[in-house]
């Protein structure tokens, strides 16, 4: 009887461990994609970036700096290792999305249905996840 209840508890766990590799992998590519498309955004000026940039009052070289960092952060979170560097990685972002949510209250700028807030905080969001969720070889 106990071999059995001890091969369900194996497979609960196994079960578990595996849906939350599922989750952390899921929410951490939406990062990373998101990021990398915003951090190339940024460097190349591309689309609304100067726009976004201009509204809130800050000079343009600011997107190579915010470009550029979130490349490297993305680059820290999913380069295996570096557990230390991926926690600076991990609180880097959540500052860079929380500060232009905040910027972009500040100054009012809004967007259209509160996107420019909704969006970085969606990103801080799934950061938060991201970190939460991953694996003990990617944690201090």
């Amino acid at each position: 009887m106990s071999t059995i209840i001890s091969a369900e508890t194996t497979v609960k766990e196994e079960t578990r461990h595996r849906g939350k590799t599922i989750a952390y992998w899921t929410f951490t590519l939406l990062l990373v994609i998101s990021i990398t498309l915003s951090g190339i955004g940024q460097l190349m000026r591309y689309g609304g970036n100067v726009d976004l940039v201009k509204n809130i009052g800050f000079p343009l070289y600011v997107t190579s700096i915010l470009g550029t960092w979130k490349l490297l952060g993305v680059i820290a979170i999913i380069v295996p290792g570096f557990p230390r560097l991926k926690e600076w990685a991990y609180a880097g972002i959540f500052f860079l999305m929380t500060g232009a949510a905040l910027s972009h209250a500040f100054a009012d700028d809004y967007g259209d249905y509160g996107f420019n807030l909704i969006l970085p905080l969606f990103y801080a969001a799934l950061n938060i996840a991201s970190w939460a969720l991953r694996p003990g070889s990617r944690k201090m």
